[in-house]
């Protein structure tokens, strides 16, 4: 009984003794990342933030704070928020992405780096003119366009915040004006109309 475990442990030795080592020296040599991959640089483009605080609601743990003016312009329109504080503590943060996921705009990406330490806590929380200033790299996590065009995150130059949106909705096409003799105006699967 004890001799036929210790020859499967000694086994299970002399295999991994003759394997190749497969240990990667970090920093100078790295495994190569998925593009899909979360991290700690988040990317928010200010121009599609409306200042719904919908990422700060639906964040599980309440590490987002956003303070609004709603004397943000635009009176014409109806009005805009201005966002004047936009925090994350990225020391706190599970990187479950709900926050991504709950914005109506694209306005807030999850990023691509993991490098982020820092001595002290409080600088861990990055604020609105971090957010701002930061290129923009976002993971494509929970953007399928981003991935069809093989957008890599690691390399290449920022991403605008007009090609960084959720792709157009052919479900919900911009509906043409119904003339009485133009018949059926229904969207085909791929969001032309007949």
């Amino acid at each position: 009984m004890y001799g036929i475990g210790i020859l499967k442990g000694l086994m299970v030795t002399a295999k991994n003794l003759v394997r190749k080592p497969v240990t990667i020296q970090y920093p100078e040599e790295r495994v190569p990342q998925a593009s899909r991959f979360r991290g700690q640089e988040f990317v928010w483009y200010v121009d599609r933030c409306t200042g719904c605080a919908s990422c700060a609601k639906f964040c599980p743990l309440g590490i987002i704070r956003i303070e609004t003016d709603p004397n943000g312009g635009n009176e014409q329109d109806g009005g805009t928020y201005r966002v004047d504080v936009f925090d994350i503590d990225q020391g706190r943060c599970m990187y479950c992405g709900m926050c991504v996921e709950a914005c109506p705009y694209d306005a807030l990406h999850m990023g691509s780096n993991f490098e982020a330490a820092q001595y002290r806590r409080q600088d861990l929380v990055i604020n609105v003119e971090v957010l701002k200033a930061r290129e923009k790299h976002p993971s494509t996590w929970y953007r399928p366009q981003l991935e069809r065009e093989k957008f890599d995150p690691f390399e290449g130059e920022s991403k605008e915040w007009q090609d960084a949106g959720r792709e157009k909705p052919f479900w919900h096409p911009q509906r043409p004006e119904m003339l009485p003799d133009e018949g059926d105006t229904r969207p085909t699967a791929d969001g032309e109309y007949k």
